[in-house]
């Protein structure tokens, strides 16, 4: 069905309905996305108060078969919240939704609008003597709603899960301009298909998510951090697993950090200090948080020796203080602004099974060209398999030289990762940047289902139309 712009017409007809409504035209940082690869179609940007006013937009852009792109911290890395072709749509911000509705300390849990960003859902968990333990580099700009659609991940998803574990229930407005209330606070709750589950990480194209119930954790009484150096992946690897036999769930996060990575920050963050020189080819972030009565620094430094006895590490820095962990973590946090700044010609966010990350690493290399001819920047989530592995031009070369071999290098590593069973995205989406790629690598019959429940729910085709499905 064909969509229309969202025009002068459209405007009036929006503004007849809600007189109040804050809508303007669309221009400058909002049709942009971070990395440059996209820019939106200028349309219509509104700006919503209230899940009413965004269930009254999303009728009159049915009515209309106008199409609607929900846009929240605008730091997604896929195009999901950019729409590059016409019909220019109306571009759905949810930045004004940014309440805490409530917090129940004894039931660990919190209710928030999707504009919420996510450093001031953790800081209103802290005020509670709580934890939100999802954690992103973008996290002074990331908003709930976004985070949600796109069922991000981030540090600690090896002991806490994805945003889709994170969360209870949710209030959406669906693509008839209904509201679905479902904040529910209970954890258990077999009442039929979840539709709370098939609206995460769907990417605003089956609704508009405006509220939610999340899960929140007793702060840890004592938590620590580590970086240590490491001989190889493997030896990473085996290190996470004897952490986790030493020390359980106690393991919050584990990341695998590759010498490019620090070699990027030295490079385009000079000041950012780095605590073991000369960097290594290999080093792990270990992040530990403990009950009462267990002492972090003394755990790691049993983890240490024990894995030093084992020649699986030769060297490290454990945090004595808070300003030393928070400076470990600043390192980590940065690397993907060094990235930017270095400017990648293709990168992938990916996930293998454990077993096969290491030879992924070793094999991925030959893969996308010969030794030397680029750059690699591998680093992530170790604990839960998920890597960053970003291709960069050699020394004294930018990315637009490599254009044309863009896609080429992107087949190489996604068809090597589906060989080895692994994800071509694991925690950014697919948005419209890796349609073709998901039309590629996915299930034939997943695909089919997908479309019927697209097909299903949003039959005009207004939500967020190009991305996910083509």
């Amino acid at each position: 069905m064909t969509l229309r712009d969202a025009d002068r017409d459209f405007a009036d007809a929006l503004r007849a309905r809600l007189p109040r409504l804050d809508l303007r035209p669309a221009e400058g940082a909002i049709l942009e996305e971070p990395r440059g690869r996209f820019h939106g179609r200028g349309g219509l940007v509104a700006r919503p108060r209230e899940s009413g006013e965004v269930a009254a937009i999303i009728a009159a852009a049915a009515q209309a078969r106008v199409g609607v792109v929900p846009y929240g911290g605008g730091t997604g890395l896929v195009g999901g919240q950019v729409k590059p072709d016409a019909p220019a749509p109306l571009i759905l911000s949810l930045e004004r939704m940014n309440r805490i509705r409530r917090v129940c300390p004894l039931e660990n849990v919190l209710i928030a609008e999707a504009g919420v960003i996510l450093d001031d859902l953790r800081a209103a968990a802290a005020a509670a003597q709580r934890l939100f333990p999802l954690s992103l580099a973008s996290g002074g700009s990331a908003r709930l709603g976004g985070i949600l659609s796109t069922n991000a991940g981030g540090v600690n998803v090896l002991r806490y899960g994805n945003a889709r574990d994170l969360c209870l229930g949710l209030e959406a407005v669906l693509p008839d301009g209904r509201v679905w209330n479902g904040l529910s606070r209970l954890r258990k709750d077999n009442t039929g298909y979840d539709l709370r589950g098939l609206l995460i990480g769907a990417e605003g194209t089956l609704g508009v998510i405006t509220a939610a119930t999340l899960k929140l954790a007793p702060i840890p009484s004592g938590q620590g951090t580590a970086l240590l150096v490491v001989a190889s992946p493997e030896a990473a690897l085996d290190l996470l697993g004897l952490a986790r036999e030493r020390l359980g769930e106690g393991v919050s996060a584990f990341e695998l950090i590759h010498r490019q990575s620090l070699a990027f920050l030295a490079e385009t963050l000079p000041d950012l200090r780095q605590p073991i020189a000369p960097p290594p080819e290999w080093s792990v972030l270990v992040d530990l948080g403990l009950a009462a009565g267990h002492d972090p620094q003394l755990a790691l430094e049993d983890l240490f020796a024990a894995a030093q006895a084992r020649g699986l590490v030769s060297d490290g820095v454990i945090a004595r203080s808070e300003a030393q962990r928070a400076g470990l973590w600043a390192l980590r946090e940065a690397i993907p602004e060094a990235n930017r700044r270095i400017g990648s010609i293709s990168s992938h966010d990916i996930s293998l099974p454990l077993g096969a990350v290491a030879g992924f690493i070793a094999a991925a290399p030959a893969r996308i060209g010969r030794p030397g001819a680029y750059r690699i920047n591998c680093f992530g989530h170790l604990g839960d398999g998920n890597l960053h592995y970003n291709v960069f031009p050699p020394p004294g070369h930018v990315r637009a030289e490599y254009d044309s071999r863009r896609e080429e290098i992107m087949h190489a590593v996604h068809d090597l990762v589906h060989e080895m069973g692994g994800s071509i995205s694991a925690e950014h989406g697919i948005g419209r940047l890796k349609v073709r790629e998901l039309e590629r690598y996915g299930d034939p019959v997943r695909l089919d289902a997908m479309r019927a429940i697209k097909a299903a729910l949003d039959p005009m085709g207004i939500m967020n139309p190009g991305a996910v499905l083509r």
